[in-house]
Order: structure tokens, then C-alpha cells, then sequence
């Protein structure tokens, strides 16, 4: 059959970096089996994530790596053949720590993203990126965001206009903490994810693979739910709240330029109207 079969990972992550390579050694084995060519970990899988968004609340930073460090070396050779995304915090230097996401295989690291939104109190361990770029990958050109970072139309657009054909989400989203639902799949947080992940989907007419973690982390519970999306905003395959992944074979160049052959926002924009850097009046 041709077409690349892409992964999305949920899975859950804290601070035993053990065991989070032995999760990470465990998922690669799963996907490498399934014929991945892709494969997409979540947010802060290398370290863990926060223990809370809130200010009253305490919140430790996860370790801070060096992206040319032992760490992600060893990520690459479990990497061998496949191309694999995972997230991390990384010692920007003078005490700087940016939330990260890597793509790497075994030839060593292909791209780097630094999470430009940082929600709620996130700020208060890490600082935001000030890039947005895509890069070229063995499986196709590739833009990668973090997390909160997907909420915006313009950072996957801005990807998308820089020739990614796949956009890549790494998250550690978490259910509402106001109003949380007794079931993680009717929560607001798991409607906003998906919505988000089919809407950049859709409106760049790209392929999204979008991880998340699970479980639970200080006063955190993550939703899960992982997915891939087609470029029509159609989920192709997903996970539930559990652990698991999320596995599609898509032609992507073939498949991306299907859906561009009628109505195409990404071509049909009119940036000439758009005010962009306009303040938010309220």
C-alpha cells in the first residue's frame, strides 16, 4: 500500500526520565511495528510537565535539557529510521528555559520548535519562542507547535504558508479545572483540542498529527486524544482518555493536493485585507 503511516501518541509522562525513555523505548517498538514512518510524543514527554497552571498553586520546571545533550542523542538512535517528534524544556542559557518540541531521527535533530503562547502561569517557568518555521524531514516538510500554540490560526498558517504539509501538535492539554465534566470526552477542554486540531486541519488543508498526555500530574488530568487529521477536517484515526495511538496511512502530498483543487483558503486568502497587528479592542 503506498502513503506514510503517521503516530500520535497519548501517553503519560512525569519526572522519572527512566521511565520515560523506557515509555518512549515502548511506543517507538509499537508504531515501528505498525509500519509508522512518523511518529508524534507528546508535550513534555522527556521530563514531565508542569504541576499546575495556577498561580496559587506550586509549580516546579521540568529539567532543562541541552537539544544537542545525551538525552534527545538517545532519543535519535531509538529513532533509527523513523522521523519522531517529543517535547521537552530546554536550558536556553542565563537560567532561559523554552518549551520545546524536536523532531529528530537517527541522522540527529531536523527541526526545533520553541512554544511561543504560553498559558495562564505558564510564564512562570518558561519563556516563550519567537519563531515560526518549517523544515524539511525524510517524510515531507513538517511544522511542528506546542500545545496552547495550536489555538491560533496564524501560527499554523504561518507553517503551512512555509510549506509544511504536516503540521504537528505536541501537547500536554489538560481537562477544565472551573468546570471539569465526570467524563474526560464531554469535558470543554476535549471539545476545544478537537476543534482545534480539524480546524488547523482544515483551514490550511494539511495533515495534523496531534499527541497529548494522560493521566494525571500534580493538579493536572490530562484529556488524551490523540489524532490524526485529514486536510477536510476529518479525523482519520484517534485515541480515547487511555493510553494508545492513533494510526493512519496517508498519502499526504497526494491527499493535500486533493483537497486544494477546488476551494482552497490557503490560496484563495486576501492578505490585503486582513489587519493582523491590529490591538484587540474590547
Amino acid at each position: 500500500m503506498s502513503g506514510l503511516v503517521l503516530a500520535a501518541v497519548a501517553a503519560p509522562f512525569g519526572r522519572d526520565m527512566e521511565a520515560c525513555f523506557r515509555t518512549i523505548e515502548r511506543v517507538l517498538g509499537e508504531a515501528r511495528v505498525c509500519g509508522a514512518r512518523l511518529v508524534v510524543l507528546p508535550e513534555a514527554a522527556l521530563g514531565g510537565y508542569v504541576e499546575s497552571l495556577h498561580v496559587d498553586e506550586e509549580a516546579q520546571a521540568p529539567p532543562a535539557l541541552d537539544p544537542e545533550g545525551p538525552e534527545l542523542r538517545r532519543i535519535a538512535e531509538l529513532a533509527g529510521e523513523l522521523t519522531v517528534c517529543v517535547g521537552f524544556a530546554e536550558d536556553g542559557g542565563d537560567g532561559i528555559v523554552h518549551n520545546v518540541a524536536a523532531c529528530v531521527s537517527g541522522d540527529g535533530l531536523l527541526g526545533l520548535h520553541r512554544k511561543v503562547h504560553l498559558p495562564l502561569s505558564e510564564g512562570r517557568t518558561t519563556t516563550p519562542g519567537d519563531e515560526l518555521a518549517a523544515f524539511d524531514t525524510p517524510v515531507g516538510r513538517i511544522g511542528m507547535l506546542v500545545c496552547y500554540d495550536k489555538a491560533f490560526p496564524e501560527a499554523a498558517r504561518t507553517l503551512a504558508l512555509d510549506g509544511a504539509q504536516i503540521l504537528t501538535f505536541l501537547s500536554a492539554w489538560p481537562c477544565s479545572r472551573t468546570n471539569a465534566a465526570e467524563r474526560l470526552q464531554d469535558d470543554r477542554q476535549w471539545r476545544l483540542a478537537e476543534l482545534w486540531d480539524r480546524s488547523r486541519a482544515a483551514e490550511n488543508q494539511v495533515v495534523v498529527a496531534s499527541a497529548n498526555q494522560t493521566g494525571r500530574f500534580g493538579s493536572l488530568r490530562f484529556l488524551g486524544g490523540a489524532r490524526i487529521v485529514g486536510p477536510g477536517g476529518d479525523p482519520l484515526a484517534w485515541t480515547g482518555t487511555q493510553p494508545g495511538l492513533a494510526l493512519a496511512r496517508v498519502d499526504v502530498a497526494a491527499t493535500v493536493a486533493r483537497a486544494r483543487r477546488s476551494m482552497a483558503p490557503i490560496r484563495d486568502r486576501r492578505p490585503d485585507v486582513y489587519r493582523l497587528s491590529e490591538p484587540l479592542v474590547v
